[in-house]
């Protein structure tokens, strides 16, 4: 069972990346910074999603990689509120 949790981790943190790809080739072709802020929250949600898994980690010592969320969370919504103060 252990060895399913794995894959299903490993997979879900390469679809974080591939995202993240995804939005950053976007950024590229129209350098609008709100798909820079999904392609930066995406890779670390791949970044910390991948030491979840492969560090083993025990359980009371995680609380400091969901820093990690916090930080894809917390670009997301300063992209946006960033995006919602320019004047056009």
């Amino acid at each position: 069972m252990e060895t399913l949790l794995d894959f299903a981790a490993g997979a879900l943190t390469l679809g974080f990346l591939i995202v993240g790809l995804f939005f950053l080739r976007f950024w590229r072709s129209t350098g609008d910074g709100l798909f820079a802020a999904f392609a930066i929250a995406f890779a670390l949600l791949g970044i910390g999603q991948a030491m979840l898994t492969f560090m083993e980690v025990r359980d009371e010592e995680r609380s400091l990689l969901f820093l990690f969320r916090v930080a894809a969370f917390l670009s997301i919504l300063v992209a946006i509120w960033r995006k919602n103060r320019q004047t056009n």
